[in-house]
């Protein structure tokens, strides 16, 4: 007869299995090595998530993630609030930061266009950024979803839209690897990719 797992320790590993790429087995292994090695650490784990999901919240203006009504981005004074640069998610965004070469403004999707996952124009808030992208200040606007087939499709709709709009719209250049996600890809490849930027075809 297997042995049973407490309801505890199952709701933990159940948990911890809505982590990305964490199947059944990991899950479990991360389960029992924070109960029996870092119950410190797992304490630590569980008052930050609790922390971050009570207190992080999406700036109004851009959608990324920040405990303020504006994040630090848009609220500066040194940024360039004529350029927008549109990224999949804050984690791109932050790529983007360190490569020290943009100094515009963002929007966030927090995802990309992919109907048979059900994500469309109201969940990567389509609306929202169109309304940015349109308030007579922004003058152009960079298309940074990854090159992704999904990333791709999501840069085209968008840049399509905004196009009619009269806004320039351009898209970071080749030298980010095709089928790559800004996230693992390193801060000089994404500089370069932001100066060689080219203009959406029409």
């Amino acid at each position: 007869m297997a042995l049973k797992q407490s309801a505890a320790l199952e709701a933990l590993t159940q948990a911890l299995k809505r982590l990305p790429g964490v199947g059944p087995k990991s899950a479990q292994r991360f389960a029992y090595y924070l109960l029996q090695h870092d119950r410190e650490g797992a304490g630590m784990l569980a008052h930050a998530l609790l922390e971050a999901t009570e207190r992080v919240r999406h700036c109004v203006r851009c959608n990324t993630f920040t405990e303020s009504q504006l994040c630090e981005t848009c609220a500066s004074s040194r940024r360039d609030p004529t350029m927008l640069c549109v990224v999949e998610t804050p984690s791109d965004q932050l790529m983007v930061e360190q490569t020290l070469t943009y100094s515009g403004l963002y929007f966030v999707l927090m995802g990309r266009l992919s109907p048979l996952d059900g994500v469309g124009p109201t969940e990567i808030h389509l609306e929202r950024l169109i309304e940015r992208a349109c308030d007579g200040v922004v003058r152009e606007v960079i298309l940074a979803t990854n090159f992704t087939q999904e990333g791709e499709a999501t840069a085209h709709y968008i840049g399509e839209l905004l196009k009619a709009r009269g806004l320039r719209v351009t898209r970071l250049a080749r030298g980010v690897p095709v089928g790559s996600e800004l996230e693992y890809v390193d801060a000089g490849t994404i500089a370069h990719a932001l100066r060689d930027r080219r203009a959406v075809d029409d």
